[in-house]
């Protein structure tokens, strides 16, 4: 009586299938293979990305690298061609100094070139002047005729054509500088000192000369002029003693 109402009292078990967990297990372990779960996702994305920026750095480092070496590249340039516009304007700085130097040479050659010959001309005339001083004394006595009078005539001509010119004239003032005075006189015909008698005529070349005249010169009588006027002074004082020339 009383193990019957115990067993009446207790609710009745199901019965279970004894493989109903494991199909349980199986199936949400299926589930869970077909539809991967967000964290491996993720993963995944970020590993992309990752992937990306590093990429994207590098392509901006090569890119700067490329800048800095371009910029590199133009600051040696420059440096290049300043330093080749220097050395441009110190080799034309030398060649103009050079020129220069050159016009110098050729100028100074030429002026002694020219100064050698004046001087050679002139040692050689020198010599012939002479033979030329003998020529105008036969001249002036008379004795230049013939063959003589022509081989004189063709010698002055050369000596002419080579530069040489003769001066020294009766009557032209006495300069120191190209005369020669040898005889001295005084004369009231003259009012300075002037060449009255020429003894050797002068010569030059160009503006040298080489011989100077030897002349006579004369200057004006000592007390002419003086005299003259002191004797008109004793006269107009005669006169006033006198009482002038009305009273007398």
């Amino acid at each position: 009586m009383t193990e019957e109402t115990a067993g009446a009292g207790k609710k009745p078990t199901p019965d279970v299938p004894a493989d109903a967990g494991e199909q349980a297990a199986a199936g949400a372990a299926s589930e869970q293979e077909a539809a991967p779960g967000p964290a491996a996702g993720d993963a995944q994305t970020l590993e992309n990305a990752e992937g990306d920026v590093s990429a994207q750095d590098m392509a901006k480092a090569e890119d700067a690298a490329e800048e800095q070496g371009a910029e590199g590249a133009t600051e040696d340039g420059g440096s290049e061609l300043e330093a080749a516009r220097t050395a441009l304007g110190e080799r034309t700085q030398d060649l103009q100094r050079l020129q220069a130097e050159f016009q110098n040479y050729r100028r100074r050659v030429e002026r002694d070139r020219a100064a050698v010959k004046e001087i050679a001309v002139a040692n050689l005339l020198t010599e012939l002047l002479p033979v030329l001083d003998d020529i105008g004394r036969a001249r002036d006595h008379g004795e230049l005729v013939g063959g003589f009078k022509s081989v004189a005539e063709s010698l002055e001509t050369v000596a002419a054509k080579m530069g040489l010119m003769q001066f020294g004239k009766e009557g032209e003032p006495f300069d120191p500088t190209v005369h020669e005075a040898l005889m001295h006189s005084y004369s009231p015909d003259v009012t300075e000192t002037t060449c009255v008698q020429i003894l050797q005529p002068g010569y030059r070349i160009g503006e040298r000369t080489i011989r100077p005249a030897r002349v006579g010169v004369a200057e004006p009588q000592p007390g002419a002029s003086g005299g003259k006027s002191e004797g008109g002074s004793d006269a107009s004082a005669a006169e006033e003693e006198t009482g002038g020339p009305d009273e007398g």
